[in-house]
C-alpha cells in the first residue's frame, strides 16, 4: 500500500536541490558589500525574486523582499504538497508568521508607532521589512488590524482569528501598560494549537511532537540565559516560560538557582552539549549569540537526522520547512551583517547552516 506522503516526498526532494550549499553561504558571507552579495545570489533560486524586487527597492530592502518571497513560496509549496493527514499540522505550524505579524502590530500600537503594509510584507517603524504572510491570515486581515485605532481595538479584532484568550490579558495591560502578557498569550495559543493539531494517523507522528518539544526547549533555555545575564528574579523569568518541552519548569527553576550563568550552562550541558560553545564569546564580550547559534545548530542537526529516518511521513514536510527557515535566517544575518560592516569571521560564527556537520544536504 502506497503512503499518502509519497508524492510530497518526491516533490520536496526535487525542490530541496535549490537550497544553498555550504560553499555558497561562505562565499556570500565574504561579499564586499550588498551589491557583491546580490551578484552572489544571482545564480541561485533567488534570481527571479531579486530581479522583481529591484524594480521597487534597493539595498537591504531589496534583498529582504527577495528572500521573503522565496521563503513564502516554499512554505506555501509545502502546504500544497501536504496530504490530508498532515494538512492541519502544517497549517498550524505556519501560523507562527501570523503570530509574528500580530506581535509587531501590538508592539507598535502600544508604543504609538506606525506600522504600514506594503505588498506582501509589513514595514516596521524603522522602515525595514518585518513581516511574512505565510500563515492563515491574509493581507486584508492585517490591513483591518492596522486600521484599528488602539491596541485594545486590535485585540478585539483578534477574537475572530482564534486569539480570544488575549481579552483576558487586556485588564492587566491597561493597568500596567506592560505588553508582555499579551505577547506571551499569543505564544501560548500558538504552541497549544500546534501540539493539538498533531494527530496520529500513521503512528509515527511522535516525530513531529518531538520537533515541537525541541523548539520549546531552545526557546526556554535562551530565556533562562537572558534572565540570568540580566539578573532578573527567577519568578519573573518563569512567568515567561512555556510548558510543553522536555525541560520542565521545575528543572528550569533548579538550573536558574546556579550561582552564575556559566554554572547554569554546566547544568544543561549534558543534555545540550552545544550550549557550551557560547561560553567563550560570553566571557569575552558578554554576548549570548554563541549560545543561540550552538543550540539552534545542534537542534537542527538532531531533528533533521532523526526525521530523515521517516521519509514517508509528516517528517519530510518539517525537514523541508526547517531547512527553509534556517536558510532565510542565515541569509538575513549575512545581509544585515554586511550592511553594518560586521567582519566576515563574525558573520560566519553566527551562521547555522554552514556550520552543520551534515554539510549541504543537511
Amino acid at each position: 500500500m502506497s503512503s499518502p506522503y509519497a508524492s510530497a516526498m518526491g516533490r520536496l526532494t526535487v525542490r530541496s536541490a535549490a537550497f544553498l550549499s555550504r560553499e555558497t553561504f561562505l562565499g556570500l558571507a565574504g561579499a564586499k558589500d550588498l551589491s557583491d552579495l546580490v551578484k552572489g545570489l544571482e545564480p541561485t533560486a533567488y534570481s527571479p525574486d531579486l530581479a522583481a524586487a529591484a524594480s521597487m527597492y534597493r539595498g537591504e530592502e531589496m534583498l529582504e523582499v527577495a528572500i521573503n518571497r522565496l521563503f513564502v513560496r516554499r512554505c506555501r509549496g509545502v502546504l500544497d504538497a501536504t496530504p490530508f493527514a498532515g494538512k492541519a499540522t502544517v497549517a498550524a505550524y505556519l501560523r507562527r508568521f501570523d503570530v509574528q505579524n500580530i506581535a509587531l502590530i501590538l508592539s507598535a500600537k502600544a508604543q504609538g508607532r506606525l506600522v504600514r503594509e506594503a505588498e506582501s510584507f509589513l514595514i516596521s517603524s524603522r522602515e525595514i521589512p518585518a513581516g511574512l504572510f505565510a500563515g492563515a491570515m491574509t493581507l486584508d486581515d492585517f490591513r483591518q488590524l492596522l486600521q484599528q485605532p488602539t491596541l485594545e481595538a486590535v485585540v478585539q479584532q483578534l477574537v475572530r482569528f482564534g486569539y480570544g484568550s488575549l481579552l483576558g490579558r487586556l485588564e492587566a495591560y491597561e493597568r500596567t501598560r506592560d505588553i508582555f502578557p499579551l505577547l506571551q498569550a499569543l505564544d501560548q495559543v500558538y504552541y497549544a494549537e500546534l501540539q493539538r493539531s498533531i494527530l496520529y494517523f500513521q503512528g509515527d507522528e511522535w516525530n513531529l511532537r518531538r520537533f515541537v518539544h525541541s523548539e520549546l526547549d531552545v526557546r526556554n533555555i535562551l530565556l533562562l540565559l537572558k534572565g540570568k545575564d540580566s539578573g532578573v528574579p527567577v519568578e519573573a523569568v518563569l512567568e515567561r516560560f512555556l510548558e510543553g518541552g522536555t525541560v520542565t519548569k521545575a528543572q528550569a527553576s533548579d538550573a536558574y538557582a546556579a550561582p552564575s550563568l556559566a554554572e547554569m550552562v554546566a547544568v544543561f550541558q549534558p543534555r545540550f552539549p552545544a550550549i557550551a560553545e557560547g561560553l567563550a564569546g560570553y566571557q569575552a564580550q558578554r554576548t549570548l549569540t554563541g549560545f543561540e547559534v550552538g543550540l539552534t545548530r545542534e537542534r537542527a542537526m538532531r531533528e533533521i537526522l532523526r526525521m530523515r529516518s521517516y521519509p514517508l511521513s509528516g517528517a519530510i514536510l518539517f525537514t523541508f520547512l526547517m531547512r527553509a527557515e534556517l536558510e532565510r535566517t542565515d541569509l538575513r544575518k549575512i545581509v544585515y551583517g554586511r550592511q553594518y560592516g560586521v567582519p566576515t569571521n563574525a558573520i560566519v560564527e553566527q551562521l547555522v547552516v554552514p556550520r552543520m556537520r551534515a554539510g549541504p544536504a543537511a
